[in-house]
């Protein structure tokens, strides 16, 4: 067979790390004498790893991270007070497995939301579905959907991922449709998949934005919660 005609049955076997490193490793292997065997495992290590980053790719895209961030990356000067150790914990992703919830309390500028997004790309790398949205924007989608009829559809759409990210919870005000929503979510994913919650309000205080019906309070008490501090 040709170098040509070989390359052409592995473009069309959809083969593209074979494709493009088939002839540079043949020229390896020829110099290094390497057998048959040992050939086709470069090859295909390539290609898997090839795979695995594409796959990578797509569920970072899917997720709509605002941006990428890594805990490496998080400034642990600031905020003054944070659990370190029970945040690193929390990177091993085990409440994935189990379906738990985590939130993050504290004020604006403590990194609530870079850990969100560290949360959410480390779980993509893990080969979990992840999504990042925001509490004003789920609301927003959910109204849209209403109006148009696809209530149902918007509703499965943030019940699919493994891990959903809801940012920025009672930083604006949401009305009694938006309370409605969010609890109608945030209690759906509930054993289901684990959501993850930022907020500046504190947890004493989460009636209040859910029109002063504390039953979803209650249902998130069980959660992870994880307070970085200015002071």
């Amino acid at each position: 067979m040709s170098e040509a005609t070989l390359l052409a049955h592995l473009q069309r076997l959809q083969l593209p790390y074979f494709h493009q490193q088939a002839a540079p490793l043949a020229a390896q292997a020829a110099r290094e004498s390497w057998n048959h065997g040992r050939f086709l495992e470069h090859l295909a290590e390539g290609e898997v790893a090839r795979r695995d980053e594409a796959l990578v790719a797509r569920r970072v895209k899917a997720a709509r991270l605002p941006g990428i961030k890594t805990l490496d990356g998080f400034d642990w000067s600031w905020p003054k007070k944070i659990n370190r150790a029970q945040v690193q914990q929390l990177f091993r992703l085990a409440f994935l497995a189990e379906h738990g919830n985590v939130i993050l309390l504290g004020g604006v500028g403590v990194g609530k939301t870079h850990l969100a997004i560290a949360l959410a790309h480390a779980a993509c790398l893990q080969g979990k579905t992840a999504l990042f949205t925001s509490a004003i924007d789920i609301v927003n989608a959910l109204a849209a959907a209403q109006a148009t009829g696809g209530i149902k559809r918007e509703m499965a759409r943030l019940m699919k991922p493994a891990l959903l990210v809801v940012d920025e919870l009672g930083y604006l005000p949401i009305g009694k449709f938006g309370a409605d929503a969010l609890f109608q979510v945030i209690s759906q994913r509930y054993e289901r998949g684990s959501t993850v919650i930022t907020s500046n309000r504190a947890f004493k205080h989460w009636p209040e934005i859910f029109k002063n019906d504390s039953t979803l309070t209650s249902a998130c008490s069980t959660a992870c919660c994880i307070t970085p501090s200015p002071s």
